[in-house]
């Protein structure tokens, strides 16, 4: 079986080199075919990503596809959510991946935290229980644990978004106040500029330029933004695209707001951190004024010295 399996691996490398396979068409016809499945109301295709889709090599075209499919189907049982609210987490985290490859990483991820932990207490311990309970332990730790670094990816890029929006409305606000449209504004900047915020602007022209409309994209976007005053700001210029909004006052005041925050969040976290500053001094202070007014009480309740 052994020979057989090398013989044919062989043939099939040596195939492989002779005449090489032939590029994928959906690669290619997925940008013009978007169009029309948003006209017909379905979904937009997944766009894979990390080259599966060109495995070099004939064992990888051959056993690479069931291999996948059969893991993330494993994944998916293990994971707690469902295709949609994975893909907007990842599209929030800015991973532009499908949902079937980050399962097949978090079940990575569980069973490496399964066999360190089961291994390690078989190794300490020597008891079979134990160590199947600890590798069921690593199994839920090592889940859990990508599950919080993607939450922890979105928290991060919501704040950023958030330092950013502040500056990218007053950018837009000025565009919009020298005669530029609303479409012509977010183009000018996004041309010049860089940043999360930036990003999602970018993908919204993308939208845009593959067939979806104006207002439709910024409402889309609103609804894919991790960042709340993201989402009104994109509501806003989706409203002046259809109604023709007076953007300029709209984008500053939105600008107000996000700085008022700001400020409301930075005292908060001010004091947050003075009383977190206090918490030592009274540990070590406490204890010894206690025990300076209790030293005395025995002398003062039974009169001895």
């Amino acid at each position: 079986m052994l020979a057989a399996g090398g013989v044919a691996a062989g043939a099939a490398a040596l195939a492989g080199a002779v005449v090489p396979p032939a590029p994928r068409l959906a690669p290619r016809v997925r940008p013009y075919s978007g169009r029309i499945r948003r006209a017909l109301g379905l979904p937009d295709p997944v766009v894979p990503v990390g080259g599966h889709e060109h495995a070099r090599t004939a064992l990888g075209r051959l056993f690479g596809p069931p291999t996948r499919a059969a893991v993330a189907k494993v994944a998916r049982v293990a994971s707690q959510s469902t295709d949609d609210e994975l893909a907007r987490l990842l599209h929030q985290a800015g991973r532009h991946e499908p949902p079937d490859e980050y399962r097949v990483r978090q079940l990575r991820d569980g069973v490496v935290g399964a066999v360190l932990g089961g291994g390690a207490v078989a190794l300490l311990l020597h008891a079979p229980v134990a160590a199947l309970l600890a590798g069921v332990a690593g199994i839920v730790a090592g889940l859990t644990r990508s599950r919080r670094r993607l939450e922890r990816a979105v928290a991060d890029r919501a704040a950023l978004i958030r330092l950013e929006l502040y500056t990218v409305n007053h950018l837009l606000a000025m565009q919009v106040r020298t005669g530029a449209g609303p479409i012509q504004a977010v183009q000018r900047l996004v041309e010049r500029g860089r940043g999360a915020a930036v990003d999602e602007l970018r993908e919204v022209l993308a939208w845009i330029r593959s067939g979806t409309g104006e207002a439709a994209a910024f409402r889309r976007a609103a609804e894919l933004t991790p960042e709340p005053s993201a989402a009104r700001t994109y509501q806003l210029m989706a409203s002046g695209v259809e109604r023709g909004v007076d953007l300029g006052s709209g984008l500053l005041a939105l600008s107000e707001d996000i700085r008022d925050a700001r400020r409301e969040q930075l005292h908060k976290e001010a004091v947050r951190r003075r009383a977190a500053m206090l918490i030592p001094t009274i540990g070590i202070l406490a204890p010894i004024m206690l025990l300076f007014i209790a030293a005395p009480l025995p002398s003062i309740v039974l009169g001895q010295r």
